[in-house]
């Protein structure tokens, strides 16, 4: 069996910044070294041989995590379901809306109904502007105006994809040369997490062919035997089921407590809501009788030379306050016109305005309400004034305008690209000396990650030995083939250490 052992730090920092060629000879380099030296012959051997080789304890439990098995009830079709049933369930809802739409619109009375839409179509873009022009009015002045500034756009277009293109190119070969820095910064911090690795194992081999000496040459059995209590290695336990039992009941508490706070939470933000309401509806009513004193105000002092004038405020403050009919009529009767006819006209006028849901909109922006297309033009854009000079040469306004418009885009144009390149190599820069002084510090980290992973993977050896040697069993010959193999799985077993 192959195990790709591709997921250690070190490993993981080295592949970071290799291309993809690079990345898979570096695969197939490691693979090969791992299936060569770890494919043993082992035809010639017994079996008391081959558990002494592979430190075979006679007994070891398996892991409490292997049964805990959490099985899911099969729930794929049951989306696919929902989905089905809520698609459906909109049409369906889709439809009832448009059935209720029709019933509400034919109970509903003339002056409620909303009013026709005039179907705006806003020219924003100068070239669609441009070929309305030519369609709508096909002249000399317009052709050569709009082939001009379809011209200029292609030019401009071609520009700007060659500037685009120019500043790819100059930021590529800039990240090249930062990448070319990081890798030779690099080389000193991979060599310090390798050599690192690689005394930690020689240490490892130090210590325990230390220790295992005591016990393969020393004659003096029954004193090892009394020390042997220092020397045994704890246990790794695993993660017993009374620690998630409690994780479990402080998890339960939180979220009593969460639901909780939240409804406190959302008490006092109600309260503090209607408070605010109680607040608003004070401060709304003095506004109301502020205007109302307005109105009294202006139908006291009205006259029959300020009728228009006064028709106007009047309109726009009846229609502010929202006043009761009978208010009205009590102000509009206190009005000193001598027109009576008139006075009846602008009730009757108000009152109407005030039972009508909806009004048109102003005829200069959105058409007169007819539910046809209308054309206008708001354009944004500098091929505009090349336009306007086309069509008026004779205009020297005009091309200065043109000029000084187009001139101020092209250099903002560029000297925004221009920024854009240098903070993009910036950042890049800033990013690799970011990466290296974060290399730099994880390899204290990857040293301890290393040591770690190599204790759990040696300590259960030794301490089948420890127990083999108290147990009394074994021969020193065959305590030292014990004592061999574990040196071998110190120096050469994972997690590996690649050059």
């Amino acid at each position: 069996m192959i195990v790709k052992p591709f997921n250690d730090a070190e490993t993981l920092r080295q592949q970071r910044n290799l291309t993809t060629s690079q990345k898979r000879n570096n695969h197939q380099t490691k693979e090969g070294v791992i299936v060569n030296n770890f494919v043993k012959d082992i035809e010639n051997t017994n079996l008391n041989s081959t558990k002494d080789t592979f430190i075979i304890s006679d007994e070891v439990d398996l892991p409490d995590k292997l049964y805990q098995d959490k099985r899911m009830p099969d729930k794929k079709l049951l989306p696919l379901s929902a989905i089905s049933l809520s698609v459906m369930g909109a049409i369906t809802v889709l439809t009832a809306f448009v059935n209720r739409s029709a019933k509400v619109a034919k109970e509903t009375a003339k002056e409620k109904w909303l009013p026709a839409v005039t179907r705006n179509v806003n020219l924003s873009k100068e070239t669609s502007q441009v070929i309305y022009q030519m369609v709508q009015s096909p002249n000399k002045r317009t052709f050569i105006a709009g082939a001009g500034v379809l011209a200029l756009s292609a030019m401009a277009f071609m520009g700007k994809t060659f500037f685009d293109g120019y500043k790819d190119i100059w930021v590529k070969r800039k990240e090249s040369d930062i990448q070319k820095s990081l890798q030779e910064d690099l080389i000193d911090t991979e060599t310090q997490s390798f050599s690192g690795k690689m005394q930690i194992i020689r240490s490892m081999l130090s210590k325990y062919t230390n220790d295992f000496e005591k016990y393969l040459t020393n004659d003096d059995s029954d004193g090892i035997l009394q020390n042997f209590g220092s020397k045994r290695f704890a246990k790794f336990p695993f993660t017993s089921n009374k620690k998630e039992k409690q994780n479990k009941k402080f998890s339960q508490l939180g979220n009593i407590l969460l639901g909780i706070g939240t409804a406190m939470g959302i008490t006092a933000l109600g309260y503090l809501s209607l408070k605010n309401l109680s607040k608003s509806k004070i401060n709304l009513q003095q506004g109301l009788d502020k205007t109302k004193d307005a109105i009294k105000q202006i139908v006291k002092t009205s006259t029959n030379k300020t009728i228009e004038i006064d028709k106007n405020n009047l309109e726009h403050l009846f229609l502010s306050v929202e006043e009761s009919q009978d208010f009205i009529e009590e102000q509009i009767s206190k009005l000193n016109w001598s027109d009576a006819v008139q006075k009846e006209k602008f009730l009757e006028k108000i009152l109407t305005k005030l039972k009508t849901s909806t009004t048109k909109v102003n005829p200069n922006i959105g058409g007169d309400g007819t539910p046809k297309p209308a054309f206008n033009s708001f354009v944004d854009d500098y091929r505009a004034f090349f336009y306007n000079w086309l069509l008026d040469t004779s205009n020297p306004q005009f091309k200065q305008l043109f000029l000084g418009i187009t001139g101020v885009t092209a250099f903002s144009y560029g000297g925004k690209l221009a920024a854009e390149a240098i903070k993009e190599v910036q950042v890049k820069k800033i990013n690799a000396q970011t990466e290296l002084d974060l290399q730099k510090r994880l390899v204290s980290t990857e040293l301890r990650n290393f040591k770690s992973k190599k204790d759990s993977a040696i300590n259960p050896l030794v301490e089948e030995f420890y127990k083999q040697v108290e147990s009394g069993k074994k021969t020193k010959e065959e305590l030292k083939t014990m004592a061999e193999n574990i040196l071998f799985e110190i120096k050469n077993g994972p997690p590996f250490v690649y050059s």
